[in-house]
């Protein structure tokens, strides 16, 4: 069985049960959700902005997933650091507060405890939590094994299903969960030569998470960004865009960057300034070869917002 196959009969199956239809979006809607605000948790695709930048081309704009879908209810989302509500920061890995860089990041867990200790979920909050991508380059960067690079992975997913119990446990009436997207299709994930063995990863991960949370359907609503975001880099004039395969930035991080080593192109610093030659770079998929541009996060956080009012 393909991947492609497996992962569609996993997804097949955690929605066979009663339990659960209602996190695949079958329940009927009764009354219209309006947030009172949006928490989020999570690494650097849903980091709007911890430590100053973003991992997208920094233009100013609504650039990142989680902000597009409180725009789209008419809330706004802002880092924690500068007084909001986002605890998400680019490298956190799930449990380990050493980041995907050997650097110092708080990860998941961490977010979720300093959230906790200092605050509660009202009625009408909306939590969004996403991860692995952080565990997913720390063990590509330590080794490469597909066997072990798939083990980490399913373990991650069960990490990531038990915090998002936590939030469920501590109140929090919707929660929102982004799914990791496949990078076997990202710019780094075509180059690496393992391309098989990342998807293989991201789609244990995937498995091990929808598993873990099969028993939270009146609180929990999966986005599948692995489905999403690979039918956007497969046909990206679908979704008004015009290149999947190359990247928008130019700006090379002569340190460990994004987490794929160094020398590489790092999106944190890119600006409007720092784009490759006469290129528009609201027709591209992805700012760097990990992350992606404000074009393809604004499209899944309108995919997200589309789910989220069809569920609540």
């Amino acid at each position: 069985m393909t991947g492609k196959w497996l992962r569609r009969a996993v997804l097949l199956a955690a929605c066979a049960s009663a339990a659960v239809l209602t996190a695949c979006g079958s329940s009927t809607i009764e009354s219209a959700l309006a947030p009172s605000r949006f928490i989020a948790f999570g690494d650097g695709l849903s980091d709007v902005g911890q430590t100053g930048t973003r991992y997208t081309v920094n233009d100013g704009s609504i650039n990142v997933w989680t902000q597009q879908v409180a725009a789209s209810y008419g809330r706004s989302l802002t880092a924690v650091s500068a007084g909001g509500t986002s605890y998400a920061r680019g490298h956190a890995r799930l449990l380990s507060a050493t980041d995907d860089v050997g650097g110092s990041a708080m990860s998941v867990k961490q977010q979720i405890d300093t959230f906790l200790a200092a605050d509660k979920f009202g009625s009408n909050d909306v939590a969004f939590i996403n991860g692995g991508l952080g565990d997913l380059l720390a063990q590509y960067a330590s080794s490469t094994d597909a066997t072990t690079l798939s083990n980490v992975m399913a373990q991650a997913g069960t990490d990531l299903g038990t915090q998002v119990r936590r939030l469920v446990n501590a109140g929090a009436k919707y929660v929102v969960v982004s799914g990791l997207y496949d990078a076997s299709k990202s710019p780094w994930g075509v180059a690496s030569g393992q391309a098989s063995n990342i998807s293989a990863a991201v789609l244990k991960f995937n498995s091990a998470l929808l598993l873990s949370i099969n028993d939270l359907g009146n609180n929990v609503l999966y986005i599948d960004a692995a489905y999403y975001y690979n039918l956007v880099i497969a046909s990206p004039s679908g979704y008004g865009l015009t290149d999947s395969t190359n990247i928008a930035c130019t700006s090379v991080d002569s340190g460990k960057g994004i987490g794929i080593g160094s020398g590489q192109v790092n999106s944190s610093l890119c600006t409007t300034s720092t784009l490759a030659s006469g290129i528009n770079y609201t027709t591209y998929t992805f700012a760097d070869k990990v992350y992606f541009s404000p074009a393809a996060q604004n499209l899944y956080g309108t995919y997200a917002y589309g789910r989220m009012k069809s569920r609540w």
